[in-house]
């Protein structure tokens, strides 16, 4: 009977732990150009602690030039390689899109605010960057 007691107060334990689940946003994605249609990068999207989600490049597909670093960044991510740069930052929950984060095209240097959206069933993900009213999005693929 003590056995039965300390399983029972184990799994009562374990039961926060069991009931936080991933963000379906959560993973790897092909990021794809939307201008050309061509796969640039391999994102992986995490959820931090405080439950907003972060994406960073992972790899570049066919890069311009080996190694590349970000020249035109203007804030901590200046010269830093982009293999394993932070392009996502802050996106929160918001039904069943996020919003409230940013993100870095590190081609051009410039942060955009940015909104995504999971469509097909988690298949796909719309990524979306805007400067005021002018927005550009792109579809990513999960791997």
């Amino acid at each position: 009977m003590p056995m039965l007691k300390y399983s029972c107060l184990l799994i009562a334990a374990l039961m926060p732990v069991l009931a936080i689940a991933a963000d379906p946003a959560e993973g790897r994605w092909k990021t794809i150009d939307d201008e050309t249609g061509q796969a640039k990068s391999i994102v992986e999207i995490t959820q931090g602690a405080n439950g907003a989600l972060s994406g960073r490049i992972v790899e570049l597909l066919n890069p311009s030039r080996p190694n590349p670093a970000c020249d035109k960044c203007k804030d901590d991510r200046r010269g830093k390689p982009i293999t394993g740069m932070e392009i996502i930052r802050g996106m929160k929950r918001d039904g069943d899109a996020y919003s409230g984060g940013t993100i870095l095209k590190p081609d051009e240097g410039k942060v955009y605010k940015s909104k995504m959206e999971l469509l097909e069933g988690g298949d796909k993900l719309e990524v979306s960057g805007c400067i005021a009213f002018i927005c550009k999005s792109q579809v990513w693929l999960r791997q």
